[in-house]
């Protein structure tokens, strides 16, 4: 499977931009995609995920209420929707796949397979 981030840009503070996630190869029902980002000198940091098959959702703490995450199954690819952005927002946004999870959505970036290249988000003050 591969992976192919896109949306990324400037923005002011209390903006929007949608980020996609397109998937080249196959998927299946138990596949589970997310949404990962990194700001300059942090971890990496779970920010949601949905379920391929389903689609039950599943969205950090830190962007409840602002961003929303989705998928067309397809079309293959999932979105994050992001809203009323913050400057602590500002990171490289990662989309990554678990291609079959038997259990409960994993929050660790560790346990993804998959890894897209990346796309910038950057929200000013």
């Amino acid at each position: 499977v591969q992976l192919q981030a896109s949306g990324g840009g400037l923005v002011q503070a209390g903006g929007s931009l949608r980020l996609s996630c397109a998937a080249s190869g196959r998927t299946f029902s138990r596949t589970v995609m997310g949404w990962f980002r990194q700001a300059p000198g942090k971890d990496r940091e779970f920010v949601a995920a949905v379920r391929w098959g389903g689609g039950s959702t599943y969205v950090a703490d830190s962007v409840k209420g602002r961003f929303t995450i989705s998928r067309d199954n397809a079309k293959n690819t999932m979105y994050l929707q992001m809203n009323s952005l913050k400057p602590e927002d500002t990171a490289v946004y990662y989309c990554a796949a678990d291609l079959v999870v038997s259990g409960p959505v994993s929050t660790g970036a560790s346990t993804y397979t998959y890894w897209g290249q990346g796309t910038q988000v950057t929200v000013s003050s």
